[in-house]
């Protein structure tokens, strides 16, 4: 970083002196908080203003600023002073508070302090250029051991998975043959997945399901400090129950053995992270390094990208007031019932219930009766659970469990569809496990609003690539008759993932209500598109588009991912979309 961006922030300062008459802190602050955002971008940093924590002395403190890591670890500190106060007054009153004292920068109009390591170890005029310059880059120099330890732990993680996965595969494949108990157990877990995900589901499926639980369970307890999740989570207690046939006394900590740095790094990184919502990030970062690790293809064709919590929270409020516009109602009433059919970690119920939270009583009855979501792979699943019911538990102080969260393949789950099929499917029959009985309740229910981050990975990125997505008969039926029905175009993609989930969330949605959707952006303009382009247009009374743009492949000029606001090639559009009856 050059001093360049100094002599900006001092051309800031001087505008804002000048323009508003004042010296106080409040005001000119904006300077300096531009001057750390703009430096802490570079790295990589996420500036948050006003960012609160909770001191050893159990208090909770709001610091003028703070920068934290992609992983939502606090990077460092800053607090701003009026000119008139006392600088070391203020800062020796701020550590009797228990204010940081790891990195962090002290400054009032004339000073800069800058403490690391409980040490003051620079201090410096603001109007010295070069002593400014020296300080910050201190500043952003400085490393937590816990990251230097994670980022460690991460390279190492990558050498030794193959190994243990392989070693764990021929355990659960020579315990198969060896063990009538645990091949029913599988047995029995198979039939659950097949009746609750999707009939084609297979032996090898249900055994990466294991897999993932194995290697996983011990990142989620140590992340939310919940070691019983897997006690009590319907779909994880059945993996659990299979994970106890598998493993003899000793033999899963000797398998694990490997990776048991990667998992104290996690602990460690874990520690020091203390709001929910960072504990949030933290976990989705922490996914997705998992994930494109343990099965890149997978991450691919599963679509792993998450969604900006920005992004989120602009959808929502989006929603809500079209809600209202349209239909004298807010997302919070009775009565709105509200499906995320591809929930990922859980974000937008996440948000949710953040945007519901001013009113108690109707927050309950929205947790326990109008919250609906949904998800086919097994980790975000777990990630999920564990964000829902740890997010309302914060809010209303009391644990209850999140029963409306489905392990299913959305785009299968076609029996709410009868609206458009001409008959009701029923491939989930009369069983009573609860993991069907939640899909069940669901598809009871008339839902009033759609939304979320379907996958849009189109026919991934390489066209010879031989992880294709797979094909949905009833939905891809659907595409053809109408999408595709409606196009002049004489070559079609409309089969990829996010066509998929507009099909469904249509004919899910019947004729009133709203879908919000953040996905792939070619359907705005591309020729193969029209038929789609019609038919919305048809179906849909209101329909409002954000393009984000950022498309690489089209605009080569933008070149890389910085332009993109999810750090993808692929352009990105908010799309609302408003049934009128």
């Amino acid at each position: 970083m050059s001093r360049q961006i100094i002599n900006e922030y001092r051309a800031e300062l001087d505008r804002l002196r000048v323009t508003s008459g004042s010296r106080r802190e409040s005001v000119l602050r904006e300077a300096f908080k531009d001057l750390l955002k703009h430096w802490g971008r570079g790295q990589g940093l996420q500036f948050i203003p006003e960012h609160d924590i909770v001191t050893p002395q159990k208090n909770r403190i709001y610091l003028d600023g703070a920068l934290l890591h992609a992983l939502r670890v606090p990077f460092g500190y800053w607090e701003a002073k009026d000119a008139d106060d006392d600088l070391d007054a203020e800062i020796a009153a701020k550590t009797r508070r228990g204010y940081p004292r790891d990195n962090i920068i002290y400054s009032d109009d004339h000073t800069a302090v800058l403490i690391q390591n409980n040490l003051e170890v620079a201090r410096v005029a603001m109007a010295d250029t070069d002593a400014l310059y020296g300080l910050l880059s201190r500043y952003f120099a400085h490393e937590r051991p816990e990251i230097a330890d994670f980022n460690k732990a991460v390279k190492q993680f990558s050498l030794d998975m193959p190994e243990v996965l392989t070693a764990l595969r021929d355990l659960i494949g020579n315990k198969r043959i060896a063990s009538k108990d645990f091949a029913k157990a599988e047995k029995t877990f198979l039939k659950h997945a097949q009746d609750a995900i999707n009939p084609a589901v297979n032996q090898n499926d249900a055994q990466e399901m294991l897999v993932q639980h194995i290697l996983t369970e011990d990142i989620f307890a140590k992340v939310f400090d919940n070691p019983d999740f897997h006690q009590q989570n319907n779909v994880a207690s059945a993996l659990h129950t299979l994970e106890q046939k598998l493993f003899g006394y000793g033999e899963k900590r000797k398998l694990l053995r490997a990776l048991q740095p990667y998992y104290a790094g996690i602990s460690r990184t874990a520690a020091v992270i203390q709001s929910h919502t960072e504990k949030q990030g933290f976990l989705k970062a922490l996914y997705e390094n998992f994930y494109r690790i343990y099965n890149l293809k997978a991450a691919d064709r599963l679509g792993v990208v998450y969604t900006p919590g920005e992004i989120v929270r602009f959808m929502i409020r989006g929603t809500d007031w079209l809600c209202e516009r349209h239909f004298d109602k807010n997302l919070v009433d009775r009565g709105v019932e509200i499906l995320d059919p591809a929930t990922g970690t859980g974000t937008f119920i996440v948000e949710l219930l953040e945007h519901f939270r001013g009113d108690r009583k109707k927050l309950k009855h929205k947790y326990l009766e109008e919250l609906h979501a949904n998800e086919v792979a097994i980790l975000p699943y777990y990630v999920a659970n564990l964000n829902i019911e740890a997010t309302y538990l914060a809010i209303s102080e009391e644990f209850t469990e999140f029963t409306n969260l489905c392990f299913v393949d959305t785009l299968d789950n076609v029996n709410a569809l009868g609206i458009h099929s001409g008959h009701q499917f029923d491939l989930l029959g009369t069983l009573s496990d609860e993991n069907i009985e939640r899909i069940k309740r669901q598809n009871r229910r008339k839902i009033s609003v759609i939304i979320g981050n379907p996958p849009y990975n189109a026919n991934q990125q390489n066209e010879n690539d031989n992880n294709k997505n797979r094909l949905y008969d009833h939905i891809d039926r659907r595409i053809k008759d109408t999408y595709i029905a409606a196009s002049s175009a004489q070559k079609t993609k409309l089969y990829d993932m996010y066509s998929r989930f507009y099909r469904w969330a249509s004919d899910r949605l019947g004729d009133e209500g709203i879908v919000s959707f953040v996905t792939n952006r070619s359907f705005i303009d591309s020729r193969t598109f029209d038929g789609f382009r019609k038919l919305v247009a048809a179906e849909f009374g209101e329909i409002r588009i954000v393009d984000l743009g950022g498309d690489v492949r089209v605009n080569p000029r933008l070149s890389g991912t910085k332009h993109n606001v999810f750090g993808i090639q692929t352009g990105v559009a908010i799309c609302f979309l408003v049934g009128l009856e």
